[in-house]
């Protein structure tokens, strides 16, 4: 209780030397994320989507027609907001333009929609970036979100579980029926890597390409449940 109490003081010390300043408009921020109430308020937020593919939906159903059809390797998914402004622009910033302000709002915002709605699984799991372009890019966007979910669950990051080998062009540059193909045989999970129920983190879903490789991989592996969380979902 003491350190809690301390830590709380600590916040308020900082916020009153640091005062959080909105990223969208630039007016004060508000609860300690650089965000003010009124932009937070206009976040686009998914109201109702398909529990296996998070696929946002006009009305209320259980899956979407693509999952109906053939469900996808992953048994759940869960975002925390739509991929449209301005979520989409905290994200370009953050990813291409090493932003890290952005990327830390948008981990904290990760953070608060996810934790209390998921079940918590043996370990979180961030999309890998080959070695090439993690070093272009100087950080893997997934691995940074991942860690203050993990934080908030108090559950395991095992960021070397599963290997990007392959080198692939951006998913983003091809249409949806290449992007399969294009990343067939490009993840390996690690020999010494056991459990049950994981859970893969990225950024961006979109075909779902990406997280189908990676959930096929892990239960081939044996993983018997992979639970997909992502920032935003694309319609």
């Amino acid at each position: 209780m003491i350190a809690s109490w301390f830590g709380g003081l600590r916040g308020a010390l900082l916020e009153t030397a640091y005062p959080s300043t909105c990223l969208l408009c630039a007016a004060p921020g508000h609860a300690g994320l650089d965000l003010c109430a009124a932009c937070r308020a206009e976040l686009p937020r998914p109201e109702q989507a398909c529990a296996r593919c998070g696929l946002p939906l006009e009305y209320p159903a259980p899956f979407c027609g693509h999952c109906l059809r053939r469900l996808p390797p992953f048994d759940a998914t869960w975002a925390a907001l739509l991929y449209a402004p301005p979520v989409d622009g905290l994200i370009a910033d953050f990813k291409f333009s090493a932003r890290l302000p952005q990327g830390r709002l948008l981990g904290q915002l990760m953070a608060e929609a996810l934790a209390p709605r998921i079940n918590v699984p043996d370990c979180v799991i961030p999309v890998p970036l080959h070695r090439h372009r993690l070093r272009e890019r100087g950080f893997n966007q997934a691995l940074e979100l991942a860690r203050p979910l993990a934080r908030a669950l108090g559950c395991p990051l095992h960021h070397g579980a599963v290997m990007r080998v392959r080198a692939t062009p951006p998913q983003q540059t091809l249409a949806a029926t290449m992007r399969r193909d294009n990343l067939r045989g490009a993840f390996r999970v690690h020999p010494g890597f056991e459990a049950g129920h994981v859970a893969l983190v990225d950024d961006v879903m979109t075909t779902g390409s990406t997280l189908r490789e990676i959930a096929v991989a892990l239960k081939v592996h044996g993983v018997k449940r992979v639970d997909v969380w992502v920032l935003a979902r694309a319609a």
